[in-house]
């Protein structure tokens, strides 16, 4: 009985999870997440923290991000406008994710990489 209860919820937990990779897939996306979890910043303040992303790909990024809920877009109606990025809630409950993979890259690396 046991077993059956662990395959019914196999293909829920699968489907779960594709849908949560397709949220965060890419290069650029889980960066983004963690340069805005310090707060809310400016397009330019974000590709500073990140680094080697190019504009066209930060503003793909920063799309696909606020079209899937994890961030907002605020313009303000000034001269020059100035839009500023932060978390949503459904953004900001990736933390304790995050904090797992780095945990996890940390000791990926000094298990494999590390030898």
């Amino acid at each position: 009985m046991k077993n059956e209860t662990k395959n019914d919820t196999c293909p829920l937990r699968l489907r779960a999870s594709r849908d949560a990779l397709e949220i965060i897939q890419g290069k650029w996306r889980i960066p983004i997440v963690i340069s805005l979890m310090y707060g809310v910043k400016r397009f330019g303040e974000i590709q500073r923290d990140i680094g080697d992303v190019s504009p066209k790909m930060l503003s793909q990024e920063l799309k696909a991000l606020e079209e899937n809920q994890i961030i907002s877009r605020t313009l303000y109606d000034s001269m020059p406008v100035t839009v500023e990025y932060s978390l949503t809630p459904l953004g900001q409950s990736m933390n304790k994710l995050l904090d797992e993979l780095l945990n996890w890259g940390n000791h990926f690396r000094k298990e494999i990489v590390g030898k």
